[in-house]
């Protein structure tokens, strides 16, 4: 049966080989289901609804991306997305966390749309690189900097707006080694780095009396107090339309990124560069989007640590389904996720920034002309506190730089579009 589902001999590959594929790949993943809810959590939501939210989510992600796409693909609530969705919409635009579900619901539908229609192509190439990198790395600082000030090592200050914080506090101290044990481990080659270093702080904070210990296992929590709880009368106000697609826009190429990665290392590409069964992938991703916000999340999506399944030989979507039947198992632990704090996230989330901003290797910083949107991205997401703001102004600002700068024919006319949207916004919002 599992030959015939996944085609595994056809793949090179066999049943033994994609278990221990799909299970270190949970484990380089398996931290989102503590850092997740420690995320939304702070817009009012129910922490235990969104644990169980998170896991439901990315099984049912990974079962479609098995089953459907056939692809060694994990998903699960997307880092980046979540900090989107709490920081900026939320608590930045002052938006119920009801509404930013239904954006997050509409962004999915959209992203279906996109996938069925094969609009997506035009999409994505007729970003520049420059730009897509940009995001992803202004996205890694965003994280950084939320990830400061929830350790206590970053303050607000009245007269510079944030100084160094109280490096003394056991907050701070204990993030601090969280961080350091996760490069640590991730350098001497565990593939559960992340994970192992946010139990081991938590387990610090349970010694030093910080963090009240209520045990491992138990039945799952209810997910009632955020399944269907999503508000749809403010979602086409003109504000909230930039808010859903720039989940859409982040969703996507954040999809298309990791499954171009993760397809390479795996030597599923053909000969002309297309990659098979693409937008059964990418529906599989926009559809996980879409149940994930009906069930109480941010957008769910492709993610990069599935190269680490591929690294041990997995090949097909039987690999994806380990990885969702692990999800399914890990319902079980919500007391253990409960107990998590925000300071033994924050490592974690330090982390993963780093891996976001590794990608601007690839910018050629002797060309100012994609240099300076390119920081413009960066700089501006963590310093408004807003990824769509980020996003805007970078769009803006390439579109503006070429043409000054006589290369206008180099900008794509969707660039051109989207810089336009992005300017009438912030002159009439």
């Amino acid at each position: 049966m599992l030959e015939k589902l996944f085609k595994l001999s056809e793949n090179g590959t066999d049943v033994r080989t994609e278990v221990i594929a799909g299970v270190t790949t949970f484990l380089t993943m398996a931290y989102i289901i503590f850092v997740n809810p420690a995320i939304l959590s702070a817009t009012g939501m129910d922490k235990g609804a969104i644990f169980v939210a998170t896991c439901l989510a990315a099984a049912i992600g990974c079962f479609i991306m098995g089953f459907v796409a056939n692809y060694p693909i994990a998903q699960a609530p997307g880092m980046g997305l979540n900090a989107f969705f709490t920081y900026s919409v939320v608590l930045g635009m002052g938006h119920t966390w009801q509404v930013a579900l239904a954006a997050v619901f509409c962004s999915g539908v959209l992203f279906i749309l996109l996938s069925l229609f094969r609009i997506r192509e035009w999409i994505i190439n007729s970003i520049p690189m420059a730009l897509r990198t940009g995001i992803s790395a202004g996205i890694g600082l965003f994280l950084a900097f939320i990830a400061l000030q929830g350790a206590g090592i970053v303050g607000d200050n009245p007269a510079t707006l944030v100084s160094l914080g109280d490096m003394t506090n056991l907050h701070a101290v204990l993030a601090a080694v969280g961080f350091f044990l996760t490069v640590a481990l991730v350098t001497h080659g565990f593939k559960a780095a992340v994970m192992i270093a946010i139990l081991a702080i938590t387990a610090l904070g349970i010694i030093f009396g910080d963090v009240q210990y209520h045990g491992i296992l138990s039945t799952p929590p209810s997910i009632a107090p955020t399944f269907m709880q999503l508000d749809f009368s403010a979602v086409f106000e003109v504000g909230m339309i930039s808010v859903v697609f720039a989940f859409l826009f982040v969703d996507l190429f954040d999809t298309a990124g990791t499954l171009v990665g993760v397809a390479t290392k795996a030597n599923l590409i053909k000969e002309d560069g297309k990659i098979p069964r693409l937008n059964r992938a990418l529906l599989a991703d926009s559809t996980a989007t879409a149940v994930g916000a009906l069930l109480g999340t941010s957008n769910t999506t492709s993610y990069v640590e599935s190269t680490a399944g591929v690294a041990c030989g997995g090949r097909t979507g039987l690999t994806a389904v380990v990885v969702g039947i692990l999800f399914l198992l890990a319902l079980f632990f919500s007391p253990l996720a409960g107990m998590i704090p925000a300071y033994a996230t924050s490592g974690a989330l330090f982390y993963v920034a780093i891996l976001m901003m590794s990608g601007l290797v690839a910018i050629d910083w002797r060309d100012l002309t994609e240099a300076a949107p390119v920081a413009v991205v960066c700089l501006l997401m963590p310093l408004t506190y807003s990824i769509a703001d980020g996003i805007a102004l970078g769009f803006i600002s390439y579109a503006a730089i070429k043409a000054l700068s006589g290369k206008g024919r180099q900008v794509p006319v969707g660039v051109w579009v989207l810089a336009a949207i992005f300017a009438l916004k912030f002159a009439f919002a």
